[in-house]
């Protein structure tokens, strides 16, 4: 049996790992992008997290920039700007601007999680559980900026710059609610597999039926987050694993019940990433390396990408 390689991003949290300062971290981070490119792989987002000690990215906006000099063409985006901390006017200006220095390269991912303890959030934005109330009229503000339909009291407000290429629009989330979200207002949706145990298939399908076109999206498109640990053979992959799962990260994720990552080697993941793709009706699958080794994050991204399947 063969398998179609359907494709794929990687999402990057900027992990701290192994002693490395902030700034080895960092850099890190782009190198796992330049790799991703030459691998080619569709797409490379970066997470936002907050006074958080193990990551080390709380300004994607920023790392993407730094990234995009390094790169050439690969899709950069985040996953997720956290809306409910800010103005969708900021985010929209903000997403603008790398679109036109980055042109047909930007994705705009957003989300409504806090990243971060309550404390965090506090600091940063104030009550976020009132801006997290607010969150349909956010998405709705940002997508009619991204529209250039954004109106204040009758006068047209414009996000610029205005890049050549529009950015891609993504709803992140892991329930029914960012799904209805992502339907409404005609954007992408990218369901957190790895961090739920919610019935994502049923939340994917409610995003599919009830998807309203927008001149962000004509048609809806699906994404699904998985958490991978790939190695050339079955049992290098569950080397690994077993590493990870005895790691404070893996008793964690197993305690909370969070789906574990997929693990196998090349002919093994490809088959599970086919299977999710067709159960998921995903068009695409991003993928996150849990691994507290660098090297060893970069092996498993190169092996699933050196699989070539066989031919018919």
């Amino acid at each position: 049996m063969t398998y179609e390689k359907i494709p794929l991003g990687i999402l990057d949290m900027s992990p701290i790992l192994e002693g490395a300062s902030v700034e080895a971290a960092l850099e890190r981070s782009v190198q796992l992008a330049i790799m991703a490119e030459n691998a080619g792989y569709h797409r490379f987002w970066l997470s936002e997290h907050h006074d958080m000690t193990q990551l080390a990215c709380t300004a994607p906006e920023i790392l993407l920039s730094h990234i995009g000099a390094r790169t050439s063409s690969i899709r950069l985006g985040a996953g997720a700007i956290l809306l409910p901390h800010y103005r969708p006017m900021k985010v929209a200006e903000t997403f603008r601007m790398l679109g036109a220095l980055y042109p047909g390269r930007i994705d705009l991912g957003i989300g409504r999680a806090p990243g971060g303890s309550a404390h965090a959030a506090i600091a940063l934005s104030g009550n976020y559980l009132s801006h997290v109330a607010q969150m349909p009229e956010l998405v709705r503000d940002l997508r009619s900026l991204l529209q250039d339909e954004y109106k204040i009291e009758d006068t047209l407000v414009q996000a610029r710059p205005q890049p050549a290429y529009p950015l891609e629009c993504w709803m992140l989330g892991t329930n029914r609610k960012s799904a209805t979200l992502a339907a409404q207002n005609g954007t992408g949706y990218v369901f957190g597999y790895f961090m739920s145990g919610s019935d994502g298939v049923a939340a994917v399908q409610h995003y599919l039926e009830n998807f309203q076109p927008s001149a962000l999206h004509t048609q809806p498109q699906v994404i699904l987050a998985v958490r991978v640990i790939a190695g050339q053979t079955d049992q290098e992959a569950e080397r690994l694993y077993e590493r990870w799962k005895s790691s404070p990260a893996g008793i964690a994720s197993i305690g909370e019940e969070i789906p574990a990552p997929i693990v196998g080697g090349q002919q093994a993941i490809w088959q599970q990433f086919q299977e999710l793709s067709l159960r998921y009706r995903a068009d695409e699958l991003l993928l996150i390396c849990p691994l507290n080794r660098y090297q060893e994050r970069i092996n498993v991204y190169e092996s699933i990408a050196s699989w070539t399947p066989e031919p018919n």
